[in-house]
């Protein structure tokens, strides 16, 4: 099927409604730590050089308006390993991100700032397993912009619950990556289909300026 059937087929069944900004947003840069964006360091890292540029000026952004700004990284304890449970036998390479390394770092050019929050998970879902849904729900965040890497993996997985526990998932395209180009396209038509708002990162920029009256 090409993209103008499958297009009209979404279309038909009443697909890619949009939920638009709320009052209240939270920031949430997704596992954009040294382990996925250094191809010479790790296996499972790709090329988020152009992604890295938009989230710093995000980041930038939100800060600017004082919107609280969440960092996730996937760390591992070092020995048993029994907190990655069956997603390390999927995945083995995670095997290495784990707790203290250098994988589990942040990319240096997107640094947190101590007023940062840094979440560690072990599972796709920055959800699943942390305190992140009770962290923003005493923030009263209504709105949950995403960002980081990657796209099919855990952004998808963190917009889905996103939207399970009742927060507005906007996801800025500039700022999401993918290893490959297909799991990425897809992602991004499936997310914004029945999940979360695609939206250009010019549009949060605004968003995040707009909300600088409220504060």
């Amino acid at each position: 099927m090409n993209q103008e059937a499958t297009d009209a087929l979404y279309r038909r069944a009443g697909l890619g409604h949009k939920l638009g900004f709320g009052d209240c947003p939270a920031l949430l840069i997704v596992d954009m730590q040294v382990g996925f964006t250094d191809p010479a360091k790790s296996s499972l890292a790709g090329d988020f050089n152009d992604q890295i540029g938009a989230i710093g000026e995000l980041v930038s952004s939100a800060r600017a308006s004082k919107i609280p700004v969440i960092f996730t990284v996937i760390a591992y304890e070092p020995v048993s390993q029994v907190d990655g449970n069956l997603w390390l036998k999927k995945i083995p390479a995670l095997r290495s991100f784990v707790l203290e390394s250098e994988l589990v770092k942040l990319d240096p050019r997107l640094e947190a700032d101590p007023g940062d929050l840094i979440i560690y998970k072990r599972f796709a879902s920055a959800f699943f397993g942390t305190d992140l849904n009770s962290t923003l729900s005493g923030l009263a965040v209504d709105t949950l912009v995403i960002a980081g890497c990657t796209t099919s993996g855990c952004i998808r997985a963190t917009v889905v619950d996103a939207i399970s526990y009742g927060f507005r998932p906007i996801v800025p395209l500039e700022t999401i990556g993918d290893r490959a180009a297909n799991p990425h396209q897809a992602s991004v038509f499936d997310i914004d289909a029945k999940y979360g708002d695609v939206v250009a990162v010019d549009l949060v920029h605004g968003y995040f300026r707009q909300l600088q009256a409220c504060l």
